[in-house]
């Protein structure tokens, strides 16, 4: 890359061709300002994410920064995961190891025979305002009935996302919502985004989702890396998953994407201790270059 607005286009977590999350890559975005960076996300029209120095003594490697069409983001799944692999494309990593500084926190990223990995901290969940779950049912225009029996939770890695499990991948798929309430809606509740999901296949642990997010400029998200390391924890609180079998090398498979025409899929494993306690996640998936370099 040769200057700060040279800018890349690839596509993450994708699940076979035209599928996977777009994500504006600028690894050299040092000057370049708020307004400008804010520009590009609003040219391309999805999160985008911008390569700087790392601050002076942080112990990180570099500082990644995420806006969409409308604002900046604390952070971005898909953005991290698609600018590491094209910094290693380029050659530009320090190792196979590395920390980079976000809004959201430190985050970890790895390079393994399979690809990029990138960290998330132990899920949070919380339950819901009185009231909140007839409220996102007639948004998303379904009824009681279209629930499972698991908890509707808001649940958080790096942002609030609303997991709302559904009975079936039939009913995510139809899913029609009321898109001009969707925004009023979250700030309700306090989430950046719905994420209704599905059992797909229960045994090799594979699950469908929609995002639908709360004011980013676009009103459904390919593939949403933060919403599926929120949901994997939602999964472990419900007995869908154990940590166990992330242990024995079993993963998360959270396919999205597919009513937009963008089949998806995200990898999700948990991080386990030495005593066998759950202290966060590593979601990654395959990137590929649509456009640049």
């Amino acid at each position: 890359m040769t200057n700060a607005r040279e800018i890349a286009l690839v596509s993450v977590f994708a699940d076979g061709p035209g599928g996977g999350n777009p994500a504006p890559v600028v690894v050299d975005a040092a000057g370049l300002a708020d307004a400008d960076m804010r520009a590009i996300a609003a040219r391309y029209g999805h999160e985008s994410v911008f390569v700087t120095p790392p601050p002076d003594r942080s112990g990180c490697d570099f500082t990644f920064r995420f806006f969409v069409p409308n604002h900046e983001m604390e952070m971005c799944g898909h953005a991290t995961v698609g600018a590491v692999w094209l910094l290693q494309q380029l050659g530009r990593l320090p190792g196979d190891q590395l920390r980079i500084a976000t809004l959201s926190g430190v985050v970890e990223a790895r390079v393994t025979p399979a690809g990029i990995d990138i960290s998330q901290p132990k899920g949070r969940l919380d339950p819901l305002p009185d009231g909140a779950i007839a409220e996102i049912l007639a948004v998303l225009g379904i009824d009681e009935a279209a629930l499972a029996p698991q908890a509707v939770w808001n649940a958080c890695t790096s942002r609030v996302k609303t997991l709302i499990p559904l009975n079936s991948v039939t009913i995510l798929d139809e899913l029609k919502p009321y898109f001009a309430r969707m925004e009023g809606l979250c700030e309700k509740i306090g989430s950046t985004g719905l994420y209704p999901f599905a059992v797909s296949d229960a045994r090799n642990w594979t699950f469908d989702a929609r995002q639908f997010p709360k004011s980013s400029g676009y009103p459904e998200d390919a593939a949403t890396g933060i919403a599926a390391a929120a949901l994997a924890f939602g999964l472990l609180e419900s007995g869908q998953v154990t940590a166990a079998g992330s242990t024995a090398g079993s993963c998360i498979r959270v396919r999205q994407g597919r009513a937009m025409g963008r089949p998806s899929e995200i990898r999700v494993r948990f991080q386990i201790d030495s005593t066998g306690t759950v202290q966060g996640c590593w979601l990654g998936g395959d990137v590929r270059l649509e456009a640049g370099h």
